[in-house]
């Protein structure tokens, strides 16, 4: 797959989160555990643009815990910034979704963490999915031929 063919097959949406007061902690800038919850408000955002919302799994009959997140931190963010979070999801043939993260400071537009997640597919009574379930292929195939492009704030 070339490189063009492999960037229309990954959805874009861009969110804006003010830093809020109880995410700052002694020195006035945000708790590195923070950025995980930004990255929860970049999913939201992106499955609400994209109808991939914990909603929307669920009403097919399934969850999507996460079995692994890592952040890498570039720069600080203090309380009264804003950040513009880029989630990105990652086509993968696997039954998984697994999503890339970037955040800017808005300010400056500086690059400030950058990470992923992967979640998996359980029905509702915990059990492992390991094939794709066809809501997501019906998703794929929706949004994969026809929205690959960035859904801006």
């Amino acid at each position: 797959m070339t490189k063009e063919n492999k960037k229309a097959l990954q959805l874009v949406n861009r969110t804006e989160v003010s830093v809020r007061f109880n995410e700052v902690d002694s020195l006035g800038i945000v708790w590195h555990g923070h950025y995980i919850k930004f990255f929860e408000d970049g999913r939201e955002a992106f499955g609400k643009a994209y109808e991939l919302g914990y909603l929307d799994v669920y009403k097919a009959g399934f969850a999507t815990p996460l079995v692994n997140i890592n952040v890498d931190f570039k720069k600080t963010v203090k309380y009264g910034d804003s950040v513009i979070i880029e989630t990105t999801y990652i086509n993968t043939a696997a039954s998984k979704l697994v999503f890339h993260y970037k955040i800017f400071r808005t300010s400056d537009n500086e690059l400030v963490a950058t990470g992923e997640s992967i979640q998996v597919f359980v029905t509702l009574d915990y059990q492992l999915y390991i094939t794709i379930p066809d809501f997501l292929k019906a998703w794929k195939k929706k949004y994969l031929t026809h929205h690959a492009h960035v859904n801006e704030i």
